[in-house]
């Protein structure tokens, strides 16, 4: 991996004038109706430290934007409105060489905090391929060219539906839920019971995306009224059982949204729950839903959404069915890797970004090192000095909860708790170039 000690970054000479290391950001925040309400959203509180905007108590706090999207810009603090983009077009060598190269003046990764209150839609995000070809034709609805990989690290426990169960699960649902069984038929209900691994990966597939696409292209008069069974026989079943989970998520989902396909194709999904700590990424062309809790997302600087359910915004059901991949079986959970005592690195299969987690005591320091690419910083807890480090420069920095700051390539950044009881020491997140990509010849 290709990075610098802070120390050995004053060896190296650098190009990045001394004022242009870091810079500190206020950051655009959504108020979408999933996102917690008021308080009870980590959202509105990072948020509100970091606009100086009081909260409003029955306001929805839904994200975080920290980055370059215009869909969500971060401003340049003590600037007249200057927005990091056009800051990092103006000053390009903060990006480092290799950066620039590959995507231009643009950061490639957007930064988010997330506060989930209620699910958000049954969603894909193309691949790079797909996400041309739909922006080309249809720019209204999918507005940029680029894919959309992302990854979720929980900052609670954290509930989402992410990729189809394995075909063992999935045969199982389709004689434990008549409910989709109405709406399929009987001969896509034969199909699936009699195909098997040994039938060859195409035709599982074949088959899934059949079953799949013929469930959630029902009429909508149809669904209403399988929910509604379905609703009605689970209420009686659990006065003698006790219901599974994904049983209790979809009586959940059926009240967040009533008559809502989403609700049938959530038996089709994998319930996944992380531990804080724990990361969950998504590729391109896999479904997926989070359904509740707060957590930090990275991903690749695109707005490219397919939805499909669980939704009141416009469904594009025939291009999600087309362009998903079929793969079953759970998702890979990303526990971390040390990078020191108090450090902790994700590192998903994407070129665009890692996270870094950072849980400081009180009166410890740790050492961010200098890498070839920037990185954007958030602060969740606590406070803390900073000292930026470059070739020929040393700056300190006070920072504390809801500060963002953008630190360019080829700085490294020392860490030093300030002691606020009753804190729990210092929690921030770092997003960045993949180290992986970084450090290719």
């Amino acid at each position: 991996m290709e990075v610098m000690t802070a120390a050995r970054a004053v060896e190296k000479e650098i190009e990045i004038p001394q004022s242009r290391l870091l810079q500190m950001l206020r950051c655009t925040v959504q108020n979408y109706d999933w996102g917690g309400i008021g308080e009870n959203s980590e959202v509105a509180k990072v948020s509100s430290l970091n606009s100086k905007v009081e909260i409003e108590v029955d306001k929805n706090y839904a994200e975080l934007w920290m980055g370059t999207h215009d869909s969500g810009p971060s401003f340049i603090v003590d600037s007249d409105n200057l927005t990091l983009k056009s800051w990092i077009t103006e000053n390009p060598s903060v990006l480092g060489d290799k950066v620039l190269e590959k995507w231009g003046t643009d950061l490639p990764f957007l930064f988010k905090v997330l506060s989930v209150a209620k699910a958000l839609s049954i969603q894909a995000h193309p691949d790079k391929e797909s996400a041309v070809k739909l922006h080309k034709s249809l720019p209204n609805l999918y507005k940029d060219d680029n894919h959309k990989p992302e990854m979720a690290l929980a900052l609670t426990e954290f509930e989402a539906l992410c990729g189809f169960v394995s075909l063992e699960e999935i045969k199982g649902v389709i004689q434990s839920v008549p409910e989709i069984v109405e709406l399929v038929g009987n001969v896509e209900e034969d199909q699936l019971l009699h195909v098997s691994e040994q039938d060859g990966e195409e035709k599982v597939k074949f088959v899934m995306q059949t079953i799949f696409t013929h469930l959630m292209s029902a009429c909508k008069e149809s669904v209403s009224k399988m929910v509604s069974k379905l609703k009605s026989r689970l209420i009686e079943a659990q006065k003698e059982r006790q219901l599974s989970d994904k049983e209790q998520l979809v009586l959940r989902l059926e009240t967040e949204y009533p008559g809502d396909i989403g609700v049938l194709s959530a038996f089709f999904l994998n319930y996944v729950k992380l531990n804080p700590g724990e990361a969950l990424y998504l590729g391109a062309n896999e479904p997926h839903a989070y359904i509740h809790g707060e957590c930090v997302e990275c991903m690749a600087t695109s707005d490219n959404v397919v939805r499909a359910g669980l939704t009141s915004k416009l469904r594009d059901v025939p291009t999600l069915c087309s362009m998903l991949t079929y793969k079953q079986g759970y998702p890979d959970i990303l526990q971390g890797v040390p990078v020191n005592q108090y450090i902790t690195r994700y590192m998903p299969p994407f070129d665009e970004f890692e996270v870094d987690r950072c849980n400081l005591p009180e009166g410890e320091f740790t050492e961010f090192p200098a890498f070839l690419g920037p990185s954007l910083f958030v602060v969740t807890r606590g406070a803390a000095k900073i000292q930026v480090v470059s070739a020929d420069h040393r700056e300190e920095k006070e920072v504390t909860r809801g500060d963002v700051f953008f630190v360019a390539a080829h700085a490294g950044i020392i860490i030093t708790t300030t002691n606020m009881e009753g804190t729990g020491g210092l929690q921030l997140f770092r997003a960045g170039v993949n180290s992986r990509f970084l450090s290719e010849l």
